[in-house]
């Protein structure tokens, strides 16, 4: 199999269970997006690749289609399983997919695609996908238009060190991509609501190189994270807090 980055492979095995419970769900207009752009429903198969802890399986059983789940990490893994109850969930990357060729009518990669953007990546979901199958990438971005949020990354930043990110926009250069259709893009506002120390500080911490860091460090970024909502007016004092998200959702055809 091949190797997947450090920062994932450590941060997502300690912190799974706080990623299950930190980060945001997706937006309900994302089934729009599934059934209009992906064209997904029932008979059809979808692979979640990069499936993580599940968060998006909801939305792809909601469709009516048939779900694999393939993620490398196995305290992942194991989230998935508990989370969702009859999902095929499988040891795999991208480069190394362990699907027969024209398996499945769509790939999904929510909050993954960054980790594996790659050529040999690229050619391998070709290869799974049949003629004419979609491939959908998706992402819950933080909108640091908010000022709290842009701190947020500002206390992030010293450690990022050049760890594959959404923001980076690297990944946007595999297209134009042979074999691929052109791009449709959409966007839908979203907020993760709940506890500050959940929906803030545990979104944060379960960043992976964030939760890679040796415990004295993490110590270090969830002080300067709860001094953030401790001195932010809508943050402080508030038994429920919305963290704004922009949900960008990209889709492709295989020709």
């Amino acid at each position: 199999m091949t190797a997947i980055h450090q920062a994932a492979a450590e941060g997502y095995t300690a912190q799974a269970e706080a990623y299950r419970r930190g980060r945001p769900e997706y937006p309900a207009a994302v089934q729009d997006w599934l059934r209009d752009d992906l064209a997904l429903g029932a008979g059809e198969t979808v692979l979640d690749l990069g499936a993580g802890t599940g968060k998006f399986l909801p939305h792809l059983r909601a469709t009516g289609v048939a779900v694999i789940a393939v993620e490398p990490v196995p305290a992942m893994r194991a989230q998935l399983a508990r989370q969702n109850p009859g999902i095929e969930a499988m040891a795999g990357t991208a480069e190394d997919i362990p699907l027969a060729e024209g398996a499945v009518d769509a790939v999904v990669c929510a909050q993954a695609f960054h980790w594996f953007a790659n050529p040999a990546a690229l050619a391998e979901i070709h290869r799974v996908l049949k003629p004419g199958g979609r491939l959908g990438l998706i992402w819950n971005v933080r909108d640091e238009s908010v000022g709290w949020v842009a701190a947020l990354t500002g206390i992030m930043a010293p450690y990022e060190a050049g760890v594959p990110r959404y923001h980076s926009q690297a990944w946007r250069r595999l297209f134009p991509a042979d074999g691929f259709g052109p791009l449709r893009e959409r966007h839908f506002a979203n907020a993760h609501t709940g506890p500050a120390e959940q929906v803030i500080l545990e979104r944060i911490l379960s960043v992976s190189f964030i939760a890679a860091l040796p415990p004295a460090a993490q110590n270090v970024v969830a002080a300067e994270i709860r001094k953030v909502i401790a001195t932010t007016p809508e943050l402080a004092g508030k038994s429920d807090v919305a963290f704004p998200y922009d949900t960008a959702a990209f889709s492709y055809r295989r020709e």
